[in-house]
């Protein structure tokens, strides 16, 4: 039988923003190793640490930024790290040499503002800004890095969130704007949106993060504002499939503050989801402002696997172990959730 599901706390002392999963790697002395983007305000210094599971009380290797951090993904050969001042920095992710570190200043040239938006596609990064730009970030063939720049909304639009479906494309969330679907191969115009589902349609909603499915590219999963879930179909762009949120009668409200990140849960089994015919979706998790770690399925009821004191302000699933889930809690902790299969079927 498996085991229950644990969580441990790990107290830091800073402010933990952002935790993800590091590639696994069997030469690592120190086991499975994690990227936490710490603040410390007494001293007004932000950084990425590398910390061990085994020991996550000391880094490893640290990596300074000129501000906070408010994006971090992780590809096989580099970690990324956007800040609140517009840069980007790129790290190798398998020696994390902080000398071989290199960068995008934010500024005209690139992003005025936080960079809310990050994620990497084959070979590319996407940047999404607060300043309406997003970019699309590769090597130069020199060793330097080059950003192009795809759109400016000049203003009128800001986003949230970025996440590669293809090499070609790409989605993209934020304020005012919902969803928008972007194919490199057909310009650099948006050529789908989806306005979303907003609490009882009384505001305009905020895009907090995006996941694709693993498989089905055409669909993706929304989290924003007053506790909104729901998934978008690119087949029926204006039909999006509500899963969780305030004054929605199709869905069970899980929570009533910010969703600040959405996955797709490949570990969570659910009937009938394993038929190539299903058209159900896969299991989502969340986590939240008001401290809720979930998982929210279509028409069933939301599992809660953690309810906090704080906010969670990020979240990673282990992709070479997916009973594994990481997190970053307000109060200054990393919690790391083990996942039992026995004690969440009986769920």
């Amino acid at each position: 039988m498996a085991d229950s599901p644990s969580f441990r706390r790990h107290p830091q002392p800073f402010s933990i923003d952002l935790v993800r999963w590091l590639p696994s790697s069997a030469t690592s002395p120190s086991g499975r190793l994690l990227a936490a983007a710490v603040h410390d305000p007494s001293a007004a210094s932000s950084d990425i640490h590398i910390l061990s599971l085994a020991d996550p009380s000391s880094p490893l290797a640290s990596l300074p930024l000129p501000s906070r951090a408010t994006a971090l993904r992780c590809s096989p050969s580099a970690l990324a790290a956007a800040t609140s001042s517009g840069s980007l920095h790129l790290a190798p992710s398998s020696s994390f040499d902080a000398g071989a570190a290199v960068a995008v200043s934010g500024g005209a040239g690139f992003h005025v503002g936080p960079v809310r938006g990050l994620d990497f596609g084959g070979e590319e990064w996407v940047t999404a800004g607060e300043d309406g730009r997003i970019h699309v970030v590769g090597g130069g063939g020199d060793g330097r890095v080059v950003a192009r720049r795809v759109w400016d909304g000049k203003g009128m639009t800001g986003y949230e969130a970025a996440k590669w479906a293809s090499p070609a494309e790409f989605a993209t969330g934020g304020a005012g704007c919902g969803v928008q679907w972007w194919d490199r191969r057909k310009g650099d115009a948006a050529v789908a949106q989806c306005s979303g589902i907003w609490g009882r349609g009384l505001v305009t909603g905020m895009v907090h993060s995006i996941d694709i499915h693993p498989s089905r590219k055409h669909i993706c999963v929304v989290g924003g504002s007053s506790g909104t879930i729901f998934a978008w179909d690119l087949r029926w762009p204006q039909q999006p499939i509500p899963l969780s949120g305030i004054g929605l009668t199709t869905a069970q409200p899980l929570c009533e503050s910010e969703v600040w990140e959405v996955l797709f849960d490949t570990y969570t089994q659910s009937s009938d989801i394993l038929s190539s015919t299903s058209a159900r979706l896969l299991p989502v998790m969340m986590c939240s402002e008001d401290g809720i770690l979930a998982v929210v399925e279509q028409d069933e009821r939301p599992l809660e696997l953690l309810a906090e004191s704080c906010a969670i302000n990020s979240f990673d699933i282990d992709p070479q172990n997916p009973s594994d889930v990481v997190c970053a809690l307000e109060w200054e902790s990393i919690g790391v959730l083990s996942r039992g299969r026995d004690a969440m079927a009986e769920e």
